[in-house]
């Protein structure tokens, strides 16, 4: 089952001016998700979906490809969609939709969310331990689910609610992390369904998959999540991340 991994990455983003674009280690953000996915050597073909010149630039020395989508498409789905349906990646069968702000994802995350895809379910995805102290973060997405692993719900919120005296036991809160792997016809069918009451509420898209019907299998990481980036607070934490990161390497 040949694996695509594809980047969505806009301009547009409201809380960070010209994510993509923002430098990590003086590096361009896309351009750390694409070394970080590159490295681990598990996706045949690697993309980066923009519609911004400047991304597409940005990119050009990585060696990966990009394609250019239309402005009008809404999401990132979309923009994976649009080039899963190329030609050229037709015979990829699972397709890795990774978000463009997480140049940290760990490389088990990206194993997991597959293997979920291979033993069956519609999406695969993953999280990782939260500290009960972040859980009430509404910019950390939480998860809960079933024994086998799958999706029950993911909220902004705290979830699950911990109504006995003293701390949560550990293991209760889950942060969701920015990958999902589909199969070909998941992935259609996700972005063929219609917006959904909870994913409105929570201003979640997964959660439109999870009222349709679709499963999705979590794998589940033994360490906290890695810093994303949404906020310019976020990229100076990300940046101390990264420095520290180097240091600890030497």
């Amino acid at each position: 089952m040949p694996v695509l991994a594809v980047i969505p990455a806009r301009l547009g983003s409201t809380r960070l001016s010209g994510k993509p674009l923002q430098l990590l280690g003086g590096v361009p953000l896309v351009v750390r998700v694409v070394e970080r996915v590159c490295s681990f050597g598990l996706a045949d073909t690697v993309v980066v979906a923009t519609d911004a010149a400047a991304v597409a630039e940005a990119v050009a020395g990585t060696g990966v490809a990009v394609a250019m989508t239309s402005p009008a498409l809404a999401s990132g789905t979309d923009r994976v969609v649009a080039v899963a349906s190329l030609p050229a990646y037709a015979d990829c069968d699972v397709v890795v939709n990774v978000q463009g702000d997480e140049p940290f994802l760990p490389r088990e995350a990206f194993e997991g969310a597959v293997q979920r895809v291979r033993g069956g379910e519609d999406i695969g995805t993953a999280a990782a331990p939260l500290a009960p102290e972040f859980a009430g973060d509404p910019a950390r997405v939480k998860v809960v689910t079933d024994l086998a692993g799958r999706a029950l719900y993911f909220s902004r919120a705290v979830i699950p609610h911990w109504r006995d005296d003293g701390p949560p036991a550990a293991g209760t809160y889950w942060q969701h992390l920015g990958i999902y792997a589909l199969s070909r016809a998941s992935l259609v069918r996700w972005q063929r369904l219609t917006p959904t009451r909870l994913e409105r509420a929570e201003r979640l898209e997964q959660l439109r998959a999870l009222e349709h019907g679709l499963t999705i299998g979590v794998a589940r990481l033994a360490e906290p999540a890695p810093p994303g980036i949404d906020t310019p607070d976020d990229l100076r934490r990300a940046e101390a991340f990264w420095n520290a990161s180097l240091m600890g390497a030497r």
